[in-house]
């Protein structure tokens, strides 16, 4: 979902830099790295609390305004990227079953599909918390498989992160799809680690056989 439909990462450097406007620092790039540290959850406000302490200027209402700032401007920049909403259309026109299988929160999940406007094209959102475990490990694929009444071998793959998702998704025999248009830590692919690799989300439907 993130960076596969929509440019998250853009949105949370946007999130980031809003809130340093606001205390009045021009370093978005290191309140990033907070959320980047793997000491809390990637999305943990937690993050935003060590950056205020570290700047020396916490306090409990500074924390919540930051809070609300953050997640505001984060949520108000998601948008899909270009060709998206057309590879959806065209998927569900031809009948094809579609799920979001995700390491967000499944709150956050349906908030952002939302306001991108593309939580009418899936039949089924999986979230991490829905099953306890994140990818790669496989059982938000298996569950979201499952709801969809489909073997591993009859689905298609679609993600931006070659270990959490395309490795996940060749384990479990499926057909994958790089979008490496989503991947900023894309710098030389090793050939044959997806089945398909694209620069571009339109690409999905020549891969599939319904280029228009």
């Amino acid at each position: 979902m993130d960076n596969t439909l929509f440019d998250f990462v853009e949105a949370k450097i946007r999130a980031c830099k809003a809130v340093c406007n606001h205390i009045n620092q021009k370093d978005e790039r290191k309140l990033l790295n907070y959320f980047l540290r793997n000491m809390h959850n990637l999305e943990g406000h937690d993050n935003i609390a060590d950056y205020l302490r570290d700047k020396g200027v916490y306090s409990d209402d500074l924390f919540n305004e930051c809070c609300r700032i953050y997640e505001e401007v984060k949520l108000d920049t998601i948008k899909p990227y270009p060709g998206v909403k057309k590879v959806l259309e065209t998927l569900k026109r031809v009948g094809l079953k579609l799920a979001v299988v995700t390491d967000a929160l499944n709150g956050n999940a349906v908030k952002r599909l939302k306001k991108a406007g593309l939580i009418d094209y899936f039949n089924v959102i999986v979230s991490a918390d829905m099953t306890g475990r994140r990818k790669p490990e496989p059982d938000s694929i298996l569950l979201a498989l499952n709801k969809l009444g489909v073997r591993p071998e009859e689905a298609i793959l679609v993600g931006d992160s070659l270990r959490r998702d395309i490795e996940a998704g060749k384990k479990l025999g499926m057909v994958t799809i790089y979008a490496a248009y989503g991947d900023r830590n894309f710098f030389e692919i090793t050939k044959g680690v997806a089945d398909y690799i694209i620069y571009r989300a339109e690409k999905i439907l020549s891969v599939i056989g319904l280029n228009s």
